[in-house]
């Protein structure tokens, strides 16, 4: 019995140390699937080194050229879409763009937006703490920047990849954040027949259940195939009267504009229904019992019921009207005791895709129904419509997202922001938006706020299912 015992424990000691080895050796091919200055390194190493350069929108130069060098460390081909601040833009793919394969695109942006000044922590730590990673950029677009390019150089090393049908694309711009014309627009305007794309993944929702209401027994994992439009307006009302605060004049900048701003934001947005947003309705409808499940199967049907329901949840409420938000007021004096002959407000306005500009700005007019004060549109992006569902790319996503999440549903659904991807489905391109992650609301509700952060192991979740995602475009 006693050499039995001992056997069977030199037996199990070798088990140990084999199955310590294959760990090891797991852990170091995968420590591998990046270099950085020769070196390996972690996902959530090389975006610490990222985020700590600061890329506020028009100042991407320096961080573009960090992660540019990067994709050239580790075999990708280099073309450059402009170099400057304000218009640095870069392709790093599997075959060069000379070789005329249709393209998968990973759209990403180098650009974060600016710091608050209200922000005590240090935006651009990347600090690593608890497995969680903090600083502008964590979420968006940094982080899954990366999880982009771990997926891809994780298929490059993994296979022989010369007989790949596809090539795949890493697309890295600027200024997303603030819509300049030196960002994706210049490139797609510049480039698209370069980069000869057949469908574009970019940055989109997280799974949804922290974000919807409801009570939900499995995760759901939304695909954008449409997204609101960007309208951003900006109000000026000037008026010449004196300029001291001790005597109310009858008629002055900052009080008409208040008027007229609240005659906008008191009145509540219409609630439009389209294709998409009503199959959300009946979709959630799919989790509910009784009465609530009747009345959300059957939309149309119980509108009046649903809408006075809906207007409690704001997150809600942007899938299903044009929203008018006050961003910002200005005058053109610091000065407590001076009555300022100027005042401009900013309307962030996101518009569903079938609404349209010329009538949504004439009914701000009516609204606001004051000739003096004079309205600009600072910026509007293209009318688009959504990206069809019923094709290869779709499924395949759809596939590698419930292939990781084995309880998951999918779903197609339409994004309440504007991004980079409209640029591309004006010119009929398939654009999908989903990053596959289990985000919490809290770490959702730190993105272009104080404390961005992002939990490290979404970062390898997200890479895999990217990864699926290729290996099924490829027939592998």
């Amino acid at each position: 019995m006693v050499i039995l015992h001992e056997l069977f424990s030199n037996y199990m000691r070798k088990i140990t140390v084999l199955f310590i080895l294959i760990s090891l050796t797991s852990f170091s091919q995968d420590l591998e699937i990046i270099k950085h200055k020769g070196n390996p390194i972690s996902i959530e190493h090389l975006l610490q080194k990222y985020i700590r350069i600061p890329s506020v929108s028009g100042s991407e130069k320096e961080a573009g050229e960090f992660i540019k060098s990067v994709c050239k460390e580790n075999g990708l081909y280099i073309t450059s879409f402009g170099t400057e601040n304000g218009n640095y833009n870069f392709a790093a793919s599997l075959f060069p763009l000379e070789s005329n394969k249709p393209s998968i695109i990973f759209l990403n942006h180098i650009d974060v937006v600016q710091e608050m000044k209200s922000e005590t922590n240090t935006p651009y730590s990347g600090e690593i703490k608890n497995n969680i990673i903090y600083g502008r950029g964590a979420y968006d677009n940094k982080g899954v920047a990366l999880m982009q390019l771990h997926s891809i150089l994780q298929y490059s090393k993994s296979i022989d990849t010369t007989k790949s049908k596809y090539n795949v694309v890493f697309l890295a711009v600027s200024c997303e954040e603030t819509g300049c014309d030196g960002g994706i627009k210049y490139v797609v305007d510049n480039h698209l027949e370069e980069l000869n794309p057949v469908v574009v993944i970019g940055e989109g929702p997280p799974e949804l259940t922290n974000l919807i209401p409801g009570e939900f027994k499995n995760p759901i994992y939304g695909i954008s195939v449409a997204q609101k439009r960007s309208f951003w307006l900006k109000l000026e009302v000037e008026i010449e009267t004196s300029g001291h605060g001790s005597v109310t004049p009858i008629e002055y900048s900052n009080k008409r504009m208040v008027k007229s701003l609240a005659k906008l934001t008191k009145r509540k947005s219409k609630i439009i229904y389209n294709d998409l947003n009503v199959n959300l309705l009946k979709f959630l409808g799919t989790h509910k019992k009784g009465i609530e499940k009747l009345v959300l199967k059957h939309p149309r049907l119980f509108k009046p019921f649903i809408v006075s329901k809906m207007r409690k949840q704001p997150e809600l409420v942007a899938l299903f009207t044009n929203t008018v938000t006050l961003t910002n007021i200005y005058t053109d004096s610091d000065a407590y005791n001076i009555v300022p002959t100027k005042t401009t407000a900013y309307l962030d306005c996101r518009l569903l895709p079938q609404t349209d500009e010329k009538s949504f700005l004439e009914g701000i007019r009516k609204r606001i129904n004051n000739d003096a004060v004079k309205i600009t549109i600072t910026q509007s992006t293209p009318k688009t419509e959504p990206s069809s569902f019923d094709n290869i790319y779709y499924e395949n996503l759809k596939s590698a997202i419930l292939e990781k999440y084995k309880n998951a549903q999918t779903l197609p659904i339409l994004l309440p922001n504007s991004n980079d991807l409209a640029a591309f489905r004006t010119k009929g391109i398939l654009s999908y938006a989903t990053i596959p992650i289990n985000l919490s609301k809290e770490a959702l509700e730190c993105v272009h706020n104080k404390n961005e952060h992002l939990s490290i192991p979404l970062l390898y979740d997200c890479s895999e299912v990217y990864l699926s995602f290729i290996q099924k475009m490829q027939g592998i």
